[in-house]
Formats: C-alpha cells, sequence, structure tokens
C-alpha cells in the first residue's frame, strides 16, 4: 500500500523565491493546456488528450525562459493533475451532479508542483532535499521515512513549504483483540461506542470563531492588493491551518487508538454532503469532520488488518437496542431513552448498541 510522509521544509530566501517561480511557472502551463482544450473543443468540437500535450512540454521548456529552468517531470505532473481534472468533471456529467468545469488557476488557487521519480528531480542528500533548479533544502525531518519512495509533492500552505513523499510500505496487521465496537457519531459529543465510551468534541472550529472573526475584520479594513492585506490574509491562513491541525491530530489519535483495541468496527454510512445543508446544524456537523474521521477510519483500519463496515444509518437512534421498539415522537432534544421492556439508557449509546448488531449482521452474512 501507498503512505504519504509529510516534512517541513526551511527554504532559505533565494530557494522560496525559485519556489515560487517554479509555482507560478506551473501555474500558467496549466492555465495554457486547460484554455487548448477548451478552444479545441469550442471551435472544433475536438478533444485533446492527455498524450498529445505531454508531447507539447519538450516544446514549451524551449520557448518559455521560465519553464527551462523546471524540471520536464513536473511539467509533465501539471498536464497529468488537469487531465484528472477533466476525468472528474465528465465523471460528475455522466452521474447527474453539478459538473464544475475545470476553472483557470489564479495566483491564489495553485500552491504545489510534483516530481514523478525518485532520483530523476529529487533525492535526499544527507539531511536536506535537494530539488531540480532550487537546490538543497533544510527539512525538518521529525520521523523516520519507511518503504520504498515514489513521488514527491510540494505544497505550500499559509506561506510554509511542506514536502509530501508518497512510499510504498508492506502492511503490518496487528494482534488480534477478538474484540468489536459500534461508534454512534454526534455533534455534542464527537462519538459514543457501544462499550458505554464517551468521546468528547473539542468544538475546534467554534472555539476559535472569535479569533477568525478578528483576523477577518483585519482583512475588510485592508485595501485590495495591499502588503498589509496580504500579510492580514496570511495570518487569517495560519490560524485556519492551525484549526486543521489540531483536528487532524486529535482524530489520528483516537483513530489509532479504536484500530489497536477493536479487530471489527461499525459505523453509520452517513450522507454527510446532504445533512450540511441543514442551516442550523451545518457549522457543527463540518467543526465535527464525520466524514474525514470515516476515511482515517477506513484508511487506517486496513492498514492494520482490521475491518470497518459502515451500516445504514436508518432509525438507529429510535429503535430500542434491546427489544427492537420504535419511538417515532423521538425529537433531537429528547437525549434518553426508556422502553416498556425495562431499557433505559443514553440515546447515542443505544444507537451505537444498533450500529453493533447491524454490524454483526453484516459481519456474519460475508
Amino acid at each position: 500500500m501507498f503512505r504519504t510522509y509529510k516534512f517541513r521544509l526551511y527554504p532559505s530566501k533565494v530557494q522560496e523565491r525559485l519556489l515560487d517561480q517554479t509555482v507560478e511557472t506551473c501555474r500558467c502551463w496549466y492555465n495554457t493546456c486547460l484554455a487548448e482544450r477548451r478552444n479545441a473543443w469550442k471551435t472544433e468540437r475536438r478533444s485533446v488528450r492527455k498524450y498529445e500535450q505531454l508531447a507539447k512540454v519538450k516544446d514549451y521548456r524551449k520557448v518559455n525562459s521560465h519553464a527551462k529552468q523546471v524540471h520536464s517531470h513536473v511539467m509533465q505532473i501539471v498536464v497529468t493533475d488537469l487531465d484528472k481534472a477533466f476525468q472528474a468533471f465528465f465523471r460528475r456529467v455522466k452521474a447527474g451532479g453539478e459538473p464544475g468545469y475545470p476553472r483557470v488557476k489564479g495566483h491564489d488557487r495553485y500552491d504545489s508542483f510534483g516530481f514523478k521519480e525518485y532520483g530523476n528531480g529529487f533525492r535526499i542528500d544527507g539531511r536536506r532535499l535537494r530539488l531540480f533548479g532550487i537546490g538543497r533544502i533544510a527539512v525538518r525531518w521529525h520521523r523516520p521515512i519507511e518503504g520504498k519512495i515514489k513521488t514527491l509533492r510540494i505544497r505550500r500552505k499559509a506561506g510554509k513549504w511542506y514536502a509530501c513523499f508518497s512510499c510504498e510500505v508492506e502492511t503490518t496487521p496487528l494482534p488480534k483483540t477478538n474484540r468489536e465496537v459500534g461508534i454512534d457519531v454526534g455533534i455534542s459529543h464527537l462519538a459514543v461506542t457501544s462499550n458505554g465510551e464517551i468521546i468528547e468534541n473539542p468544538h475546534w472550529y467554534r472555539t476559535e470563531q472569535q479569533r477568525l472573526r478578528v483576523s477577518q475584520r483585519r482583512i475588510a479594513r485592508r485595501k485590495i492588493g495591499s502588503n498589509n492585506r496580504r500579510k492580514a490574509v496570511l495570518i487569517l491562513q495560519r490560524e485556519h491551518e492551525h484549526i486543521k491541525n489540531s483536528r487532524a491530530d486529535y482524530l489520528c489519535k483516537l483513530i489509532v487508538r479504536l484500530v489497536r483495541d477493536y479487530d471489527r468496527i461499525a459505523i453509520e454510512d452517513l450522507n454527510v454532503k446532504g445533512m450540511v445543508h441543514n442551516r442550523h446544524l451545518s457549522k457543527s456537523i463540518m467543526d465535527s469532520s464525520w466524514g474525514d474521521f470515516r476515511k482515517r477510519l477506513e484508511d487506517k483500519a486496513e492498514e492494520a488488518g482490521r475491518t470497518v463496515v459502515a451500516v445504514n444509518p436508518a432509525y438507529t437512534s429510535k429503535a430500542c437496542s434491546a427489544c427492537g421498539t420504535l419511538f417515532e415522537s423521538l425529537t433531537l432534544a429528547d437525549r434518553w431513552i426508556s422502553c416498556h421492556c425495562g431499557l433505559s439508557i443514553d440515546r447515542d449509546h443505544n444507537a451505537a448498541l444498533n450500529i453493533l448488531r447491524r454490524g454483526q449482521r453484516l459481519w456474519e452474512s460475508t
């Protein structure tokens, strides 16, 4: 399987200028390829294919002085990225969703470039990362890289530079625990397990919301295009990055513990995209990051040899986990369930038990 290792880069001022120039060159090449595809279809009703544009990389590097200083693989990755955008566009059209035609990339909407082969354009040189046309960049190696390095992506986020190594690694299954659990995600609590464990929700965004408001007002007061406005935007970006990193750190630690403690995990197959249309709950749902939690859990479980199953969420909260009685009059304000069968239990704990039972039925059928 493939795993990505992300490290912070500390380029010098000259290297940072070269990195910015590389990103700008890739952005211009992306827009050039996009314009070629769009114009060919408008004028000739002809689709420009990926390999047609890959063949033009060599010619573009000959006529563009900035492109000469960029590795050919970097320019080829730009074409591949554009082709992926068009493939996603065609998939959405076929599915009947909102198409979202690939857009022209503005100066602040293109922040990365990549290399596709280790040793050809990039390599680790001692304690530094050597990049073609840029030089040896200082790296914060906070963890060892495992497996075989395949590709590299250089990213710029909130004024900081990162190197993302994609590595091919061997899976390492964890020892069996013979335990299983159902997990009900929520807003007041991030999750409740079928064992009765309550996992608190830090509410990362709401906790920092006041600081974000101040930063956004600071931007609104600055003149558009000024250096002070760019500095204010950078401050806001870093605050959002802090919230994102805090959420990711919390979820990763939680998921590692769940995968280590349980062989089989059942969760709800929630339609998060549809649920965020509720204007009263959308901010809380996005702040809880249910979709990210599920994806990270499934990826980590696959790596550790665990099983994760998503069950139908219908009536998991309104059905008694002991006798199956449905409570039709139950509302979101009702947090405790009392059934005629004698069961008296927290609503979320009851839902987690129902999720576990549905998961057990799926495991038995496979």
